[in-house]
């Protein structure tokens, strides 16, 4: 490559390819041009010199489409959008994104020391990314991370860098907005593909449409969690992939799955927020499938380690979900005290409530006491609320703080807790003696809700569940050890006539996306593809050129 090059080995000292990677920019016209492309030694042939070459032209599409980082808006049209949605790139859709599948599945690693073509730069960047990635910043603020944890996304060691600009070039490409007069052809094709074992045809009105290996990618998907892009990429399959979401719920060990997601929202305060949304939401849409609020109970887990708060030597898959999203709950309370968030995570709850089988006692005493913390927030701004009216009506002059609207929020998620407890004891109260013992445990917190107007018609179940098992353990005598007030609960729930208990309808939720979702995908991808790909992006008034309509 240029005219003085005949072995690769010449490369790193290439005086043309230097000038390629460097911040000047170059004219079409310019003889340099027919200099680079002269060269006299064979091309590779091998697979550990063609890694680094998949590298380098996955990293350079991203380029081309990174005209987003210098908009504030939502880059809706450039020279690259036409290309790939409707230019001689568009017959190749189902085949780049299959490939960029692939990288991400297999994971596979660069060449060892002593085999790269190209030479290793202590920044990350490749050969044609000599530029540090701080040539955005400051244009791109718009897109900042804040929220739940207020952590920007990490950049983990890379095993594959293969794998990992696949991924971001795939998210990318997903993420592009519609043209005016076509659909995104990325996305149909992610949406539509289908596994290798299915045999049926692809419909004629499903364009883009390719077989891969579902097993393969969701053990990759299952161990690659600890990443925003790798997180992202199962939530765009899950919501949008219906063979996809099929096949991961029919699956038997969903555990795999559900226990990364669940370790994201554990450490919650270590995660920026659109990672926490992300799992969350995956959570979400697993949930609103009865067979998996079922299944999840019937996996039991040992020494779950990174569940620091108490040692759980054994426990169900769903009793640890509960777990680890009552703590989301209390964290939200106490530090971000975001709705979008309260409100998912309650949408899960309420989802597998009908559901709940043999919760762990700790996970029963757990909800109680969520309950126990809203109550007693509840009664501390109900306070603050009475005060605050007190001071209007003797000063006109200072603003007083509006503690209305705090106190219906605080209600409404009382509400829904309520909710939660009250399905799961008209729908599995055989199954869930702890749960009834908690709430014995407790039943004090419960009496100033039993005439509030707002919970008066959800707590009948709730009281009649409270009398009638606390008639029973005054009946079996005073000082009863825990064992004999379970022994007496697991005796009383099968006298309990069921139609005494009142039915509501069926707590469901189902997650629904954004009106604009590419208000928030769009960022969010970026942000990843910044602050994963160091060294990544090439002079400002180079990409601005890409960013130029033209006929």
């Amino acid at each position: 490559m240029g005219s003085n090059s005949s072995r690769i080995g010449d490369l790193p000292k290439n005086e043309y390819l230097k000038k390629l990677s460097g911040t000047e920019s170059i004219s079409e016209n310019d003889p340099f041009w027919n200099q680079l492309l002269s060269f006299s030694f064979p091309a590779p042939t091998s697979r550990d010199i063609t890694y680094e070459i998949s590298v380098e032209a996955i990293s350079t599409m991203v380029v081309f489409l990174s005209c987003q980082l210098f908009h504030k808006e939502v880059l809706r049209q450039s020279i690259s959008h036409k290309y790939l949605m409707r230019g001689p790139c568009l017959p190749y859709t189902s085949k780049l994104v299959k490939t960029l599948l692939y990288n991400f599945i297999r994971q596979e690693k660069p060449p060892p020391p002593g085999a790269h073509v190209f030479p290793q730069q202590s920044d990350g960047g490749g050969l044609l990314y000599g530029l540090a990635s701080g040539v955005a910043t400051g244009l791109w603020t718009v897109f900042t991370l804040g929220g739940v944890g207020s952590k920007a996304a990490a950049s983990p060691e890379l095993s594959s860098p293969l794998a990992n600009q696949s991924l971001l070039l795939l998210l990318v490409l997903a993420n592009l907005t519609d043209a005016s007069d076509a659909p995104n052809p990325y996305r149909q094709a992610i949406m539509s593909f289908k596994n290798t074992q299915d045999s049926s045809p692809f419909p004629s009105s499903i364009p883009h449409a390719f077989q891969i290996n579902f097993n393969s990618l969701y053990t990759a998907l299952c161990e690659q969690q600890t990443s925003d892009q790798a997180t992202l990429l199962l939530y765009t399959l899950l919501h949008q992939n219906s063979n996809i979401r099929t096949y991961m719920l029919a699956r038997t060990d969903m555990e795999n799955l559900v226990l990364p997601i669940l370790e994201i929202l554990y450490h919650v305060e270590e995660r920026n927020s659109h990672h926490v949304y992300m799992a969350l939401i995956i959570l979400l849409i697993l949930t609103e499938d009865d067979g998996f609020n079922r299944s999840i109970h019937e996996v039991i887990l040992k020494n779950i380690t990174w569940y620091s708060e108490r040692v759980l030597t054994e426990i169900s898959l769903g009793s640890l979900l509960i777990l680890v999203v009552i703590r989301t709950i209390q964290y939200n309370m106490t530090r971000t005290r975001d709705k979008y968030l309260h409100t998912n995570c309650l949408a899960a709850l309420a989802n597998m409530s009908a559901q709940f089988r043999s919760l762990h006692q700790y996970a029963a005493q757990r909800i109680i006491s969520l309950f126990s913390l809203l109550s007693k927030k509840h009664n501390k701004v109900l306070e603050q609320a009475t005060q605050s009216l007190r001071g209007s009506l003797s000063s006109n002059d200072v603003p007083l703080p509006d503690y209305a609207q705090d106190l219906n929020v605080i209600e409404e998620v009382i509400r829904m807790m309520l909710e939660i407890i009250n399905s799961c004891l008209t729908n599995s109260l055989h199954h869930n003696p702890n749960l009834v013992y908690a709430l014995l445990y407790k039943r004090d917190l419960f009496e100033q809700f039993r005439t509030h107007p707002s919970f008066q018609d959800i707590m009948q179940n709730i009281d009649l569940v409270i009398s009638f098992f606390s008639s029973r353990l005054l009946q079996a005598g005073a000082e009863l050890s825990v064992e004999r007030v379970l022994e007496i609960i697991k005796q009383g729930v099968v006298a309990l006539p069921k139609d005494r208990l009142k039915k509501f309808p069926e707590l469901k939720f189902k997650y629904v996306e954004e009106e604009q979702p590419e208000e928030f995908f769009i960022p969010y991808v970026w942000s990843l593809v910044y602050n994963s790909a160091v060294g990544l992006y090439w002079n400002p008034q180079d990409i601005q050129l890409f960013t130029m309509d033209s006929d």
